[in-house]
């Protein structure tokens, strides 16, 4: 039951998943002429490399992770003498 639960999953989010069409293009090529522009583009980030800021928070969750399970094992033995 549960295997078909997970194929019927993944058929219904493939189905969901967009599918790019492709399109005819009818215009004539020999009379269309393309102009191509380029810009540039610059950012201040103002000397920060947040890039850093994220490796930071990252190393500052690595201490909440759970510790280690330990298992205690206790025996006990007892002496009984016959009376």
């Amino acid at each position: 039951m549960k295997r078909d639960m997970k194929k019927t999953l993944l058929v219904l989010a493939l189905a969901a998943a967009p599918i790019p069409a492709l399109a005819q293009d009818t215009s004539d090529t020999a009379t269309t002429t393309e102009t191509t522009t380029t810009t540039t583009e610059t950012r201040d980030q103002d000397g920060m490399d947040w890039g850093w800021l994220g490796l930071l928070g990252l190393a500052g969750l690595a201490g909440l992770s759970r510790p280690k399970h330990t298992a205690v094992h206790t025996t006990t033995t007892t002496n009984h003498t016959p009376r």
